[in-house]
């Protein structure tokens, strides 16, 4: 089946509904908004601590969020992009509630601002600890009735069209890749469908699921990502992953594990040692609210050298009542596994939780591929740099959604469909029978990254955990020009192809910055920053 849509948008997190809901009512033409599961199931949901923009002027500044923004990421955050940001944070917050998504306020009216670790100021916008599932939830409903838009749930893309589909050799030198759609998945006939569409939009999140252990839903297999590379865009910074340093230690659930907000450390929790002993103070003197990759790095190196598989957060000196009150869903979620937080340590532990690169994306969010944009998670905007300040990634979404939405309003006049594109062709492939060879690979793939390219790594680690997926891609590619095509193949594929470009990336970064940590270049470049 072939169906035309003018804008496709691939991801329905913040990024994709932002985007969607910008063009939807332009009158420009029909949007697709394509979700691998249901809706609701997005990375978004999962963000408690907020939303990081500067509404309260009598206390802080633009130049402050900048400069903070800046100093995580290590000293290599593009400039403009993190203008861009900064300076249309404020907006982007009156869009967002423009949309029907609800902030908690003080009594006066004005919004109970938190801080997080990197901040200088209060200025981290939230809803209890829940702040990206009220956001998915206000996004959802204004997606919902909006008639411009159709929703696809349970689609899966699978390949990006272009040149390459016409018979045209494309590589990454060549200048004028262009994109006409994408093959999608329909769940209904277990067939691949051709979308075709004037301006396609990649919102398609993370890459957590690739590890063992990630704070991100098992979908975040880096799909965006992939089948962008192999469509040979620009791929950039995936060496930096950020590991979040405290999500709840429960062996039961590792996709997703629990996230313990870093706003319970804004909130005065401190990390301790199961016994009671704190140890930030021998990593940085901003204690437990230095920078997440100073953190995680410093739990991973207490647990390695006392023999823990946690440690442990404390916040039994607060008042039980304001605990319950700010983090009332970590009260219960604890409380269901026999912690009470009020009286007790959280055992927490570091856990994959956000990638700092991604699609190579300009200020109009625009890929290498014409006609191709990129914004959330998968993209790569140089707001982050080599570590991404807490808070700054769901307004970095809102932001560039609306830079794509204003940029492809001015450009779609001048495109039209790709008629000519041919539909999948899955002549002669068979039934797949062998998922057990697709769940042992996808075990393999986690073990490796975990392993191998975590948050320590070293020139040999990184050179073992290569060797060890190449012979991973060699298998599953043979496996899948055979079989037809289906979801679990494909999200193998990708996180495949994913642990390769941040294994790559980490191998030809020569010096530890940012997230990105070898015993090989100990020398962090804090040490040498300008």
């Amino acid at each position: 089946m072939i169906q035309n849509f003018d804008f496709l948008v691939i991801g329905s997190g913040i990024a994709g509904m932002s985007y969607a809901l910008s063009v939807a009512n332009s009158g420009k033409g029909k949007v697709a908004l394509v979700c691998k599961t249901s809706l609701a199931e997005a990375n978004t949901a999962k963000a408690q601590g907020g939303i990081a923009a500067v509404t309260n002027l009598a206390i802080d500044n633009f130049e402050k969020h900048i400069n903070d923004t800046i100093v995580a990421g290590d000293y290599i955050s593009d400039p403009l992009a993190v203008k861009q940001v900064v300076c249309n944070a404020p907006e982007a917050i009156k869009a967002l509630v423009k949309w029907g998504v609800n902030f908690d306020k003080n009594k006066d009216g004005t919004y109970d601002l938190h801080r997080e670790g990197g901040h200088s100021d209060f200025r981290i916008l939230h809803h209890a600890d829940d702040t990206g599932f009220e956001i998915q939830r206000g996004l959802m409903d204004a997606v919902r009735a909006n008639p411009n838009i159709t929703i696809f749930e349970n689609y899966y893309a699978v390949e990006i069209i272009t040149q390459h589909h016409l018979g045209v050799k494309v590589t990454r030198r060549t200048l004028d890749i262009e994109c006409y759609g994408a093959y999608i998945l329909n769940p209904e006939t277990q067939k691949v469908d051709t979308f075709l569409s004037k301006v396609t939009l990649m919102a398609t999140g993370g890459v957590g699921a690739v590890y063992a252990m990630t704070s991100n839903p098992v979908i975040a297999t880096g799909d965006g990502i992939a089948m962008a590379y192999r469509a040979k865009a620009t791929v950039k910074d995936m060496e930096f992953v950020q590991f979040h340093p405290t999500v709840l230690y429960n062996p039961s659930e590792t996709h997703p594990a629990f996230l313990i907000t870093e706003a319970m450390r804004g909130y005065g929790g401190v990390l301790r040692l199961p016994n009671g002993q704190e140890f930030m103070q021998k990593y940085d003197k901003r204690l437990s609210l230095a920078p997440r990759d100073i953190v995680a790095r410093a739990i991973d190196h207490e647990m390695k050298i006392h023999g823990l598989n946690h440690v442990c957060l404390d916040v039994t000196h607060k008042d039980a009542e304001e605990t319950q009150h700010h983090f009332p869903h970590i009260y219960e979620k604890c409380l269901s596994i026999g912690i009470d937080i009020t009286k007790e340590y959280i055992p927490v532990c570091p856990s994959a939780h956000y990638i700092c690169g991604g699609i190579k994306v300009d200020l109009n969010a625009e890929s290498s591929i014409h006609r191709l944009y990129a914004v959330g998670e998968c993209s790569c905007t140089g707001l982050h740099g080599g570590n991404r300040l807490a808070s700054n990634s769901l307004i970095e979404a809102v932001v560039y959604a609306k830079s794509a939405a204003e940029h492809t309003l001015r450009m779609i006049d001048t495109y039209d469909f790709n008629t000519n594109i041919p539909e999948w062709n899955d002549e002669g492939t068979m039934t797949n029978e062998e998922h057990v060879l697709i769940t042992q690979s996808i075990k393999e793939v986690g073990e490796i990254m975990s392993n191998y390219v975590g948050i320590v790594r070293s020139d040999l680690r990184l050179k073992r955990a290569w060797a060890r997926l190449d012979l991973l891609y060699e298998e599953t590619e043979n496996l899948f020009k055979r079989v037809t095509a289906t979801k679990d193949i494909c999200e193998l594929r990708n996180m495949i192809n994913v642990g390769y470009l941040i294994t790559r990336q980490a191998i030809e970064r020569k010096e530890s910055r940012g997230l990105h940590y070898t015993v090989d270049y100990p020398k962090h470049a804090y040490d040498e920053k300008k």
